[in-house]
């Protein structure tokens, strides 16, 4: 048994040194996939070359019976709010396409009843579950280009905790050379830091539904994302899966993120915990805490928001579900 034991240890260790070996630089791997992300997003837009007119019929307070004339194709549910007022265009969050959530980028493709949503709606749960997505979303870019490029980080999963979990989170696989790293405060503000700076640049989640095989392109370089991308197809019944861009950054999600980077307000890193060894190396959990504008906090509630939101999460276990946090990873981070 022993014996056994240790051939595991060192199959893992030299497979993932091979692996590293092999794997693209950083920028590379980025510039990849923004390549194809870019090629299906022209293929898509391509796909409407006259201009055709859809009816949009608004729902909301103070929207009732307003009929808009927009671009099949081209609309979004952000052209339409452009269309109403300022109000309309800072406070969206997401949008309901004929009962359907919508991010607010991706384009109309035919004539639809559309109810924009925001923090303030009677009943926010589904834009809050959204913003929790989109927090997690923007960790993990800050993770992915948080280390230095001698060392390689693999983003796992994103578990779709609740808000009353007190914090978001996203489990990545560090290089093993990082196994014994312990991360410091300084660390966790080194990423609050690099989180902020996407907040303030305001960058838009840009949505992409594909086929499998398109997504399989985008994460070639990633056997995690790869499962994940099929896992995701399967419980789809369009059998397609949705992408966004942030920035130069791609990613995979399994629900509708919220506009863009700027609706952040407060937003802090709080912890880094090790989850131990999975499939995929030695495996972490990144966990951070964020309040939208128009909800802040005082300090006073912040800090004990925050404590709360430095205990480890644990995800719920849901009867469909086929991996676990600790299976749902690819390859290791950056060192810092």
């Amino acid at each position: 048994m022993t014996t056994r034991t240790v051939c595991r240890f060192l199959y893992r260790r030299f497979s993932s040194t091979a692996a590293a070996a092999v794997r693209p630089a950083a920028a590379e791997v980025r510039s990849h996939r923004n390549d194809v992300f870019s090629r299906e997003q022209a293929r898509q837009r391509g796909l409407y070359p006259r201009i055709e007119k859809i009816e949009v019929s608004m729902n909301g307070p103070g929207l009732h019976g307003t009929l808009l004339i927009m671009n099949k194709g081209m609309s979004t549910p952000l052209s339409c709010a452009r269309h109403l007022t300022e109000y309309h265009v800072n406070n969206s969050v997401l949008a309901l396409v004929d009962g359907e959530l919508w991010p607010l980028h991706q384009p109309l493709t035919q004539s639809c009843s559309l109810t924009l949503l925001t923090f303030k709606d009677n009943d926010p749960t589904q834009v809050n579950q959204a913003y929790w997505r989109s927090c997690a979303a923007l960790l993990g870019q800050v993770l992915e280009t948080a280390f230095k490029d001698t060392y390689t980080v693999e983003l796992l999963s994103t578990p779709e905790v609740p808000v009353t979990a007190g914090a978001f989170c996203c489990d990545v696989a560090l290089d093993p050379q990082l196994d014994s790293w312990t991360p410091t405060d300084e660390t966790l503000r080194s990423l609050t830091r690099g989180a902020l700076q996407l907040v303030q640049q305001d960058l838009p989640w840009e949505p992409l539904e594909v086929a499998p095989s398109v997504a399989l392109d985008v994460f070639s370089h990633s056997r995690f994302k790869q499962k994940e991308v099929e896992r995701f197809a399967a419980e789809n019944s369009k059998g397609t899966v949705m992408l966004y861009r942030c920035g130069d950054h791609v990613l995979l999600s399994g629900g509708p993120l919220v506009a863009r980077t700027g609706l952040c307000s407060q937003y802090e890193v709080t912890a880094l915990h090790s989850l131990g060894q999975g499939p995929w190396g030695f495996h972490r959990r990144a966990q951070g805490l964020s309040l939208p504008a128009q909800l802040m906090a005082h300090h006073t509630v912040w800090r004990k928001l925050r404590q709360r939101a430095e205990k480890l999460v644990q995800e719920p276990r849901n009867e469909g579900a086929t991996e676990s946090p600790a299976s749902d990873s690819s390859p290791p981070p950056s060192g810092p």
